[in-house]
């Protein structure tokens, strides 16, 4: 059943015009020349992501309360619930504040919920985004340079049509002149303190998990036609938002953010590459419509696998051996050398390594798997890779999307009773090697 549901999926894919390989960067017409962006010291923080962080903050009868695709989603039954609470990052914001500091990192990264600040079309919750931009001024007053994320992964429940999953997410028909009305608010907030913005995190995976796995929201099973319009429609929305940013806010820089594992190309078990041609444009094909619109590549890099059907339907979950994760992913360092030279080839930008990280219980893998994709970043960077940043990911243990709690990335471990945030021995070692390391 398995391998009729992947070739299923390879067939489809076909038709909608997603095995060719992606070919060379061609800019589209029209494109954006931006200035190089001048160089600075080098880029050390973490991050985390609203909805994995933040607690609710509101009583359920508070006319603000509000509800993302993520809990509809919960809520049919298809994905973990989160719960009310995640790790409280919305109402003890001095806890998360006060970890970046402990672990002396120069930038840190955090979403803005845009269903916390516009819970129903139109209605505006300003309490929540005038603290939105309290979080940025406490961090630039600490010494910390704010990154604001503005779309990681959820949108307002108003967005997400049940009865219509052709309706949905980027597809709803008000989600273009919606989006523009957020970014331009969110960012007309922020601009004392803010100059560095994400309109999107990992749209490229987002999309592929939604529209074809079927794992996450919208939840549709092998829908490719659908996987490609959204795909237009997120980078009609990343260029909106971009446009936006330079408008609003002149000399900010915007960074788009994807997911790029290393995919493999393994003759044997994919003897036309017609596998490989799918994950390769999975990597790149949002990218490339709005990559001149970015002054800054942020790559988010995991894993390493071959890109064969066997690999696909034998992939576990599970620490199976030191050399994989909690969830199954294969710990390879040399493949973030690979997408980073791949990235610098493709598109000639700066690159940050926006998310790196091993979800574990054990801190001596943890330990040895920042520090060995870090030698494989400053390998990249000794042959000419631009790279201006490295952000472990998480700051803290939080809500892991489809896995749900299970999953241990942070820096940080969280204490439930307290909400304390407890430095783990990576954190330790990461952050002894900013203070020692200020240019890696």
């Amino acid at each position: 059943m398995q391998a009729a549901r992947f070739f299923l999926i390879v067939a489809l894919a076909a038709l909608a015009g997603c095995v060719t390989p992606p070919g060379g960067y061609q800019p589209p017409s029209g494109a954006v020349v931006l200035k190089p962006l001048p160089k600075e010291k080098f880029w050390w923080g973490t991050s985390t992501a609203s909805f994995q962080n933040e607690d609710r903050g509101l009583a359920p009868d508070d006319p603000m309360n509000f509800r993302t695709d993520w809990d509809v989603f919960a809520e049919e039954g298809k994905t973990p619930a989160r719960g009310d609470k995640a790790v409280s990052s919305w109402t003890r914001f001095d806890l998360d504040l006060g970890a970046v500091k402990q672990l002396g990192v120069s930038h840190f990264r955090f979403g803005v919920e845009w269903a916390r600040i516009e819970p129903r079309p139109g209605v505006i919750n300003e309490k929540a985004l005038a603290r939105y931009v309290e979080m940025a001024r406490q961090l630039r007053a600490s010494g910390i340079e704010p990154i604001v994320t503005l779309w990681h992964f959820t949108f307002p429940d108003w967005l997400y049509d049940k009865k219509d999953k052709r309706r949905v997410n980027f597809l709803h028909p008000d989600a273009k002149e919606a989006w523009q009305a957020h970014v331009t608010r969110v960012v007309r907030a922020m601009k004392p303190y803010v100059r560095i913005y994400v309109p999107q995190n990992e749209p490229n995976g987002a999309i592929n998990l939604g529209w074809i796995a079927g794992h996450w929201p919208p939840g549709l099973l092998l829908n490719p036609f659908g996987y490609k319009h959204a795909l237009r429609a997120s980078a009609d929305m990343f260029r909106d938002a971009a446009q936006i940013i330079r408008r609003e806010r002149p000399g900010a820089i915007v960074m788009g953010i994807y997911s790029l594992p290393d995919w493999r190309r393994s003759p044997l078990a994919d003897p036309t590459a017609l596998v490989y041609n799918v994950v390769q444009r999975q990597n790149f094909d949002q990218l490339d419509m709005v990559a001149d619109s970015m002054d800054i590549i942020g790559v988010n890099y995991y894993y390493a696998q071959d890109a064969s059907l066997v690999r696909f339907l034998s992939r576990g979950h599970g620490e199976l051996s030191s050399d994989y994760t909690q969830l199954g992913w294969e710990i390879v360092p040399e493949g973030l050398y690979n997408v980073l030279t791949k990235v610098h080839q493709r598109y000639g930008k700066p690159v940050v390594v926006s998310e790196n990280g091993l979800g574990t219980q054990s801190e001596q893998k943890r330990i040895r798997y920042l520090r060995e994709h870090i030698a494989q970043m400053r390998r990249a960077m000794a042959d000419g890779v631009d790279v201006r940043g490295y952000f472990p990911w998480t700051l803290v243990d939080n809500y892991e999307w489809k896995e749900g709690w299970h999953g241990q990335f942070g820096l940080f471990s969280f204490d439930r009773r307290t909400k304390a945030r407890n430095l783990e021995p990576t954190g330790r070692w990461f952050s002894a090697y900013v203070k020692t390391h200020p240019n890696p």
